[in-house]
């Protein structure tokens, strides 16, 4: 049966609401374009680098990093095995994917140490070590109970730095990289940094702790240092570049990389963008952000509380009512996470369900406005941080 005629014969059958979205994955070039030209537009495939791949090789526009890139954050290894063979400044570390031989090392130095799955594990891979007993307990969650399933058959146990942590953003053509606005996210579940890490319980844009002569020392040792090793080693990076750095005695150390803005940071960062982001999109697609305008930003901050589900990043219920959304004010947005809309109602659907997110002229009001909008929405289970953006404070 030919590919126009499947696709015919399932258009015609699905419901009214519903939607074809092709996925890919096991069909040529050849047979994508057939269905593309009959009409079929929306692909989808499991990852999103896939996509992209395949869009490049049927020269359809995406933006967006390939699969190749995608490696400094699909893989902890790969990227830093990247980095220090590029001399961009990170921890020292090791690679094991035996406990035993894992605690041994452990068992042998003198620092303490962060432990990390390989692979990807929705933000809650990496383990902060206080102690040896931690980092025992650390390796033997990951590699032993297999906690994190295969994203954690290899592991990376890194020297800790302690420093301050802020995230740096850019969004790179393959050549060029523009620097977003600064933003530092929160990724401990309590007050103060204590617990467990998470895919993040707030930010907020943008950051005193990145300084003019931080960011060009980041921007010059990190960044662009990044985009041209990956170039040297026959891979063009376009899309956005993440770099979760910590800072120590005023240098940067890339603790992680991501290949996307990054959640929470993205939500402060574009309630203040003063530009069509949608042309950068274009231009990093096309090789042109060296001819682009400087990116302009609302002379305002912004921060992102998220709301989560009580338990979060541990067990959570789910489905529960969330109500208040019509009280909302128009300088505030919400923006959805882990939710979902079953018989006109919001329900919760996930660990971090909504980031609230508030301008303010200054940081302490954007602060406070955040917290009161917060207010307004209820669930029987919602949790937040009550200290998002007040490390940022004691700068001004």
């Amino acid at each position: 049966m030919s590919i126009k005629k499947q696709i015919s014969i399932i258009n015609n059958e699905i419901k009214d609401h519903a939607e074809l979205v092709a996925v890919s994955k096991t069909r040529s070039i050849e047979d994508i374009n057939e269905a593309y030209n009959q009409g079929q537009k929306k692909f989808g495939e499991n990852r999103v680098q896939e996509i992209v791949d395949k869009f490049n090789k049927l020269n359809l526009k995406v933006f967006g990093p390939s699969q190749a890139a995608a490696q400094l954050e699909s893989s902890k290894i790969w990227a830093k095995n990247f980095m220090k063979r590029n001399n961009i400044p990170t921890a020292q570390f090791e690679i094991f994917d035996d406990a035993q031989k894992a605690i041994e090392y452990v068992q042998s130095i003198d620092f303490n140490v962060v432990v990390k799955a390989d692979g990807l594990a929705a933000g809650k891979g990496v383990i902060v070590c206080n102690s040896e007993i931690e980092a025992i307990s650390a390796i033997e969650t990951i590699l032993v109970k297999k906690t994190f399933g295969d994203a954690g058959n290899k592991i990376i146990v890194e020297e800790r730095i302690d420093g301050i942590e802020a995230s740096y953003i850019a969004l790179s053509d393959g050549n060029v990289a523009l620097p977003m606005a600064s933003s530092q996210d929160h990724k401990r579940v309590f007050d103060n940094d204590k617990g467990p890490n998470t895919g993040g319980m707030g930010a907020y844009s943008p950051t005193p702790i990145v300084t003019d002569d931080l960011a060009k020392k980041i921007q010059e040792e990190v960044i662009e240092k990044t985009i041209h090793a990956m170039k040297n080693e026959g891979i063009s990076f376009k899309g956005f570049l993440y770099a979760g750095i910590m800072i120590k005695d005023n240098t940067p150390y890339v603790l992680e990389y991501n290949v996307r803005m990054g959640d929470p940071e993205c939500q402060p960062i574009t309630m203040r963008m003063d530009f069509d982001l949608y042309d950068y999109f274009s231009a990093s697609v096309d090789g042109t952000l060296s001819s682009m305008p400087s990116l302009s930003w609302k002379d305002q901050f912004a921060v992102c509380v998220v709301l989560a589900s009580d338990g979060y990043p541990g067990s959570y219920s789910t489905n529960d009512e969330i109500t208040g959304f019509e009280n909302i004010s128009s300088s505030t947005s919400v923006f959805h996470a882990g939710t979902k809309k079953s018989d006109g109602k919001i329900l919760s659907n996930g660990g971090r369900v909504l980031g609230v997110t508030s301008l303010g002229d200054s940081l302490e009001s954007a602060i406070n406005a955040a917290y009161s909008e917060i207010e307004k929405i209820n669930w029987s289970k919602k949790f937040c941080r009550t200290d998002i953006g007040k490390k940022g404070l004691s700068y001004f």
